[in-house]
This record gives C-alpha cells, sequence and structure tokens, in this order.
C-alpha cells in the first residue's frame, strides 16, 4: 500500500520526529559533546600524528602504565589513561579538523606544544588542560547515557552496530594508506601505546550507544494536543512569522565637522554628537511619515536623504521572519496583535557610555506587512538523487562541475524519471525505482522519502519545488540543486502543521535538556592520574 494511501495514524511526536539536522543543532546549543568519531577526523589525525609521535613522551611500548592507571572515575566506572586518551585525542583532531586554520585566532600556536601554552590568563591553564577537560566532559558524557541505556535495557541495533564495524573498520583501512605494520600499530600511534583494536572497538560502541540512546529517548517524548496549545498560550508569538520592511540610520552617518588628530583619528564634540543624533532623529521620522503608503514609497524616501546621496541605499524585505529572530529593538511592535499592513514607526538603538548615561547609536525605520501564524501543513516527498559527479576544486577550495558533467547529470536525472513513467508509474514503483537507483543514502532505505518537510530543512530549489501552491500528490519533476538533479514525487500533505512542529520541537529541546541535565548530575566524576595523557602534543610542524 502507497503511503498517499495509508491514513496516517502517528502520534504527534512521531510525526513531528526531529530529523538530524535538528537533533545535531539542539545538541550544539546544549554544548552536548558526545565525540562520536564518525568519519569526520580521519585527515586531521593523520595530520596530527606525523608531528605529535615526534614529541610523544618516552614510555614503554607495552601500554601496561596507560592502561592500568586510573584517569578518572565516572559513577562506578574507572577509565584509564588508555581509555581517556581516546577520547583526549579525537578531542584534539576534532577541533583541529574545524578550527585548525583559525588556531590563532583563539590563541593557539599549532606549531608548538599543548602543554606550554596558556589558554586561560584567569585559572593558568594550558591548551592541553582546556582539551582534557574537555574530553573529561565528553566522556562523562558518554558513560552516563550507556549507564543509563543499560538499566532501560537499551542496547546497539543492527545499523549502530553496522555503524560501530564500519567506523573500526576504517582504522584498519587508514592503517594501511599510512604504512602502518598492523591496524594497532596505527591506532597507537593516533592514541598512544596504551591502544589497542579491542580498546577502540569497545570505545566506538560506548560513543555510539550513548548517541543512540539519547536519540532514542529523544524520538519517545510524545506531546497532545493539549500539550501543544497550553505551551503556546502565553507565547504565541514565538511561533509565527513576520514580513516586513527595515532601515537602519547610524547617528555616525549623520557626524559633520570634528577633530582629525596627527594619527588621522577623527573626534567629535559633544555638541556635533548631539546635532547629529537629532539630524538621525529626523530622518527617522520623516521616513515614517504618513504620505509614504507603500515599500516603493519608503525606498524614495530613504534614496532622497542627503546621506544617500552618493550611495544606492534601500530597506532590506524580511519575509516571513521568525519572532526570535526579529530585532529586541521592534519585536514587540512587530508582533502586536492590532498591527496592520502598512504601519510604520521608527526606533532608537541605544547603549551605555562610558560614563553611565544613555547613549543612541542610531534609529530603526520599519514598515509592517504582514503576520503568518504557520499554520500551514508540511510536505511529504520523495526523491531520487543523480549527484554530480567528477568536479574541481576552486579557488577557495569549493567544488565546482562543468557544464559536461552538470549534463551527464541531468540525462540521468530524466532517464530514470521516463523509466518510471513508463512502467507503474505509482508511488510504489518511484519508491523501488529510489531504493535502487538513488545517490541520497540518507534516504534510499526509505524510499526517496522525507517526511515532514519544513520551511529551511531542505537546500531552496527543493523546497521551493515541495512548497509551490499549485503542488498536488503525484506531481512528478526534475529539480537542479548544488547536489545534483532530484527526480520529485509529491506524496502530499503532512498531518502536521509547521507551527504545531515548532512547539514541539521546543517542547522536546526543553524536555532533553532538563533529562540530560539530570543524568549527568547523578553520575559524580572524580580526576584521577593522568600522567600518560599526550599533553605535549604539536598540532602542525608547519
Amino acid at each position: 500500500m502507497s503511503a498517499s494511501s495509508k491514513k496516517k495514524q502517528r502520534s504527534q511526536a512521531d510525526a513531528s520526529k526531529m530529523t538530524e539536522r535538528q537533533l545535531a543543532e539542539q545538541k550544539e546549543a546544549r554544548q552536548i559533546r558526545l565525540y562520536t568519531i564518525l568519519f569526520v577526523i580521519a585527515l586531521a589525525v593523520m595530520v596530527v600524528t606525523a608531528v605529535s609521535v615526534g614529541v610523544t613522551k618516552t614510555i614503554s611500548a607495552s601500554g601496561v602504565r596507560e592502561k592500568n592507571t586510573v584517569a578518572m572515575s565516572i559513577g562506578g566506572n574507572n577509565l584509564s589513561n588508555a581509555e581517556l586518551n581516546y577520547y583526549y585525542m579525537d578531542t584534539v583532531n576534532n577541533f583541529y579538523s574545524q578550527s585548525g586554520a583559525y588556531a590563532s585566532i583563539f590563541g593557539l600556536d599549532v606549531s608548538k606544544p599543548l602543554d606550554q601554552q596558556i589558554a586561560d590568563q584567569a585559572t593558568g591553564d594550558t591548551w592541553a588542560d582546556y582539551f582534557l577537560n574537555s574530553a573529561k566532559d565528553a566522556a562523562v558524557s558518554t558513560y552516563a547515557l550507556c549507564d543509563a541505556a543499560a538499566q532501560e535495557g537499551y542496547t546497539l541495533s543492527e545499523a549502530d552496530q553496522v555503524t560501530v564495524e564500519n567506523t573500526v573498520q576504517q582504522q584498519t583501512l587508514y592503517a594501511k594508506i599510512s604504512g602502518y605494520p598492523s591496524t594497532e600499530k596505527y591506532l597507537k600511534a593516533i592514541y598512544g601505546n596504551g591502544a589497542t583494536e579491542e580498546g577502540y572497538r569497545s570505545y566506538v560502541e560506548k560513543s555510539v550507544l550513548a548517541d543512540s540512546f539519547y536519540n532514542a529517548h529523544s524520538e519517545s517524548l510524545t506531546y497532545t494536543d493539549a500539550d501543544l496549545r497550553a505551551a503556546e498560550k502565553d507565547n504565541y508569538n514565538a511561533y509565527s512569522s513576520f514580513t516586513f520592511h527595515s532601515y537602519y540610520l547610524p547617528v555616525n552617518s549623520f557626524l559633520t565637522g570634528g577633530t582629525t588628530d596627527a594619527d588621522g583619528k577623527t573626534t567629535y564634540s559633544d555638541e556635533e554628537q548631539t546635532s547629529a543624533e537629532k539630524a538621525a532623529l529626523a530622518a527617522a521620522k520623516s521616513l515614517t511619515d504618513s504620505s509614504i503608503t507603500s515599500p516603493e514609497a519608503l525606498d524614495a524616501a530613504i534614496a532622497a536623504l542627503e546621506i544617500n546621496k552618493d550611495t544606492t541605499a534601500a530597506s532590506t524585505l524580511n519575509t516571513d521572519l521568525r519572532y526570535s529572530s526579529v530585532n529586541v529593538n521592534y519585536q514587540e511592535w512587530v508582533s502586536d496583535a492590532s498591527r496592520k499592513t502598512g504601519d510604520k514607526a521608527y526606533f532608537a538603538s541605544t547603549g551605555t557610555a562610558d560614563d553611565g548615561s544613555e547613549e543612541i547609536y542610531g534609529y530603526y525605520v520599519v514598515y509592517y506587512l504582514g503576520t503568518n501564524d504557520n499554520t500551514f501543513a508540511l510536505r511529504n516527498v520523495r526523491h531520487i538523487l543523480a549527484k554530480f559527479e567528477g568536479g574541481t576544486a576552486n579557488e577557495t577550495g569549493a567544488t565546482v562541475y562543468s557544464d559536461e558533467e552538470k549534463a551527464a547529470a541531468k540525462a540521468e536525472a530524466e532517464e530514470l524519471l521516463n523509466q518510471w513513467k513508463s512502467g507503474e508509474a505509482t508511488e510504489d514503483s518511484f519508491a523501488q525505482l529510489a531504493a535502487e537507483k538513488t545517490d541520497d543514502t540518507a534516504s534510499a532505505e526509505n524510499g526517496g522519502l522525507y517526511e515532514d518537510v519544513y520551511p529551511g530543512q531542505m537546500v531552496s530549489a527543493f523546497e521551493s519545488w515541495c512548497y509551490d501552491s499549485a503542488r498536488k500528490s503525484g506531481d512528478t519533476g526534475i529539480v537542479e540543486t548544488e547536489y545534483g538533479y532530484h527526480v520529485m514525487y509529491f506524496v502530499g500533505d503532512s498531518d502536521l502543521t509547521y507551527r504545531d512542529y515548532q512547539i514541539t520541537t521546543q517542547l522536546r529541546q526543553e524536555d532533553m535538556t532538563s533529562w540530560y541535565s539530570d543524568l549527568l548530575a547523578s553520575n559524580t566524576a572524580t580526576d584521577g592520574d593522568t600522567s600518560y595523557i599526550r599533553k605535549d602534543i604539536i598540532l602542525s610542524a608547519n
């Protein structure tokens, strides 16, 4: 039976299950560090390893001390230096792979040992201390989640076990690529002499189990319609979106006169500053005059301002901007229930001067167009991706594709669509073709299905096709995105509205934050002897 013919009986929570992308954002917001080492640090590992081996302390190759010295205790678990080193080195490698090129911005010199550089002047902690503390946090998180999983009888799924196996097998591949005689030799080069294949597998299993259990708990939370309505009762605007034009008038643009010193620095007197503030206020008032009755008229008035005589200036259109993203200076005004299309107002942007007095930085002018309560249905869609192949790196490192490479992907997409049309041409046959042919591994097992597609989830061309006002069940088409060409099949509207999706997501985030915080609080951690953690690593020899 096709998805479009089934009567949906999912719970509100199942219908609004968070995507992997949202879950990742939620974790980041709570600063959860579940370092699962899933395929993201291979290159960085090899880079760091190449320069760290030479500076690692000369210790027994057997790793006996690393394996038998307790580095920390978490609840009823004792972690040896060897075990904590997995977290420590992956913390370092994750940082280097993501921010190594910008390390100097953080005050880190990648050419010097981590334990010889101060990261926090107030505490005197070195960069080695910083990474070690982060590693300990990651370990506490992982063990707390694993212990909770064990208490509930939660174990690795078949998919999780495949993830573990793939991750472990990748180390064997990297060992061969790097010229190591065995996987264990490679692991020791990365994680220290206490590292073993068995120990690394255990580390990966715990990390994957922790993430899997966390995700499962999140998805298990359910909310009734009454829960959703209660949540929005005193905060209705938080789940609405607003459309308006805005323009900012900085006081500095109105400054005249001034005194310039020998170094070229210009200062202004109190009188000159006050005059500029008055001029900015007058301009703001002029832009909210009753004669301005359209956005076009507003832009004409903006262009006519004296400060814009040598520039091209216009207001900014903000379309369906979420309440949380609206500037706080006029957030309440925009979201006022009495607001009408064409309403205009100006708002001061202020701060505190050195002497404690209020200082005016400028004025915002806002032209209101409308409010969207986001009660529209989310969309369900299937797709088959024919991704671009080949490509070359441009000057910024981004991959670009030739017209020929794009044409090849388009031809493949057209062939797939025609193949579907020449067959049964049903949703089920599309799903089967997607499972066999799509280059999108994330949706292959579901027959290319993405349910509850919400605004901002997909790339713009994909999303625009889904949300076309004329879209109806059974529609097909081909859409080009940065990834390739997508053969599209529109399943239909979801049972879930965008508004309820947002509310459910917010409730889940709050509940998960509380649950996770309580979980960590119940797992006390005690420091031990970390003598054999590799603190003198140099990230780069260059």
